[in-house]
């Protein structure tokens, strides 16, 4: 009866690992790459339907190791809903990356939180700040809902500009495309 017992418990465990590695999102995109300074820098992360931060899938390494605080118009929204003042090193090296090269980038959320534990069935958005230069960006929204199988996200779009404002840095991020995979 105890071999029985334990062999149901992990098999229990061991799938409730599997479900929650699955891919729940993803997110496409092509980046290219501006030349200059104060551009190519953009956060990946999901938040709930109640905007609290769940969790970041890729922050620009130089804005989360710190620019944020020689350039605060660097990603400011990630950086403000992200916590990053407040996190480990470990944390931060565990979400940043080097900026990539122009072309097709994909981030899959997992439908864990920051914690790796796994979000329950709701309504979540999947958010892309941009930093096109200095404090011009632009945020992509996609509403996803887990739990619910594949559905098509409805991306809405926002260019924020300032002063020095020039639409050619607007191609930075193009062609952003979600989909819901569970």
């Amino acid at each position: 009866m105890k071999k029985l017992l334990f062999i149901l418990m992990l098999t229990i465990l061991s799938t409730a690992g599997i479900a929650a590695q699955q891919p729940a999102a993803e997110l496409t995109f092509t980046f290219t790459r501006q030349s200059g300074s104060a551009s190519n820098q953009y956060a990946v992360w999901i938040e709930d339907a109640q905007g609290q931060f769940v969790k970041t899938l890729y922050a620009a390494r130089w804005t989360a190791n710190g620019g944020f605080s020689r350039r605060p118009t660097s990603i400011p929204l990630w950086v403000n809903k992200s916590g990053l003042s407040g996190m480990a090193r470990a944390q931060v090296d565990a979400v940043s990356g080097v900026t990539p090269r122009t072309g097709t980038q994909n981030y899959t959320w997992d439908g864990t939180d920051s914690r790796g534990a796994a979000v329950p069935a709701g309504d979540y958005v999947l958010i892309l700040e941009g930093t096109l230069r200095w404090e011009n960006q632009v945020y992509y929204r996609a509403p996803i809902r887990l739990g619910s199988g594949a559905s098509v996200p409805q991306i809405s779009v926002e260019y924020t500009t300032g002063e020095r404002d020039t639409t050619a840095e607007r191609a930075m991020i193009s062609d952003v495309r979600v989909r819901v995979l569970r």
